[in-house]
């Protein structure tokens, strides 16, 4: 079952409505079991190909149902403002790129408002395992590179993640020096692809190996690879979902 309704970020785009979708197991509507939750970026793009910003999204319920995998979603649609909206709301620091020009980092704010707005509204209306071991974070793209940022700095919160294609040319040096920064707790557990179409991509090869050698170096548990045939789209990134939900759930059977 996903459950859909209008949420507002008031620090990023007023009262403007966007959608969230909340996926709940089958064994949620009884009330007596409760469950992990994955927070995600880009939930337009997660369930369902309608709402999808290119018609195809990750088809996400379809595979939480068939395999009865026992997890709620919570994802959020991104800011659609063609002056850089997502952009600026998933950059975890200011930017200047070529295609893009100056970009205004507002991810801190994103997260302010998820950790604090949004996961607290997720824990009062749904059977939630709360707590920060069963707390994880997911996105493709800048929403992979949103997810890098979250086990930085909202380690507290979050123990485990998932970051698919993160865009890790948009500000490598800040990147690096963000991962250089952080104390990671030593149970922290991280999922990392790239597709092998993307490696070509302004240094995309030599960013992913600089950013596992940080990680690595930091003690997280981080399970790197490299996607053959993978391309940088959300029919690639559905086919990596039997690789990175059980990282996120391994070890954590009642």
């Amino acid at each position: 079952m996903i459950e859909v309704w209008n949420v507002t970020l008031p620090e990023l785009t007023g009262d403007e409505p966007r959608r969230a979708y909340v996926y709940l197991p089958e064994e949620a509507r009884d009330g007596r079991r409760r469950f992990p939750v994955l927070y995600m970026f880009d939930g337009h793009n997660v369930f369902f190909d309608e709402d999808a910003t290119y018609g195809k999204s990750w088809g996400l319920g379809e595979y939480l149902d068939a395999h009865r995998v026992p997890l709620i979603v919570a994802a959020v649609e991104c800011n659609h403002h063609p002056d850089n909206g997502r952009i600026s709301e998933y950059a975890p620091y200011h930017l200047t790129e070529p295609c893009f020009g100056s970009v205004i980092g507002r991810g801190d704010k994103t997260m302010d408002w998820l950790v604090n707005a949004f996961k607290p509204e997720i824990d009062r209306r749904f059977p939630t395992k709360s707590d920060r071991k069963h707390t994880f974070i997911a996105g493709s793209s800048m929403g992979g590179l949103m997810s890098l940022y979250a086990l930085c700095r909202y380690g507290d919160v979050f123990s485990r993640a998932a970051a698919l294609s993160p865009a890790l040319e948009f500000g490598p040096a800040q990147l690096e020096a963000l991962l250089g920064g952080a104390s990671f707790r030593r149970d922290t557990v991280l999922y990392m692809d790239m597709g092998e179409r993307e490696l070509g991509w302004r240094g995309t090869a030599r960013h992913f190996r600089r950013v596992c050698e940080l990680l690595l170096e930091k003690r997280v548990h981080l399970t790197a690879r490299i996607v053959p045939g993978g391309k940088h789209c959300e029919a690639s990134w559905e086919k990596q979902i039997p690789f990175f939900l059980p990282t996120l759930l391994y070890g954590l059977e009642d």
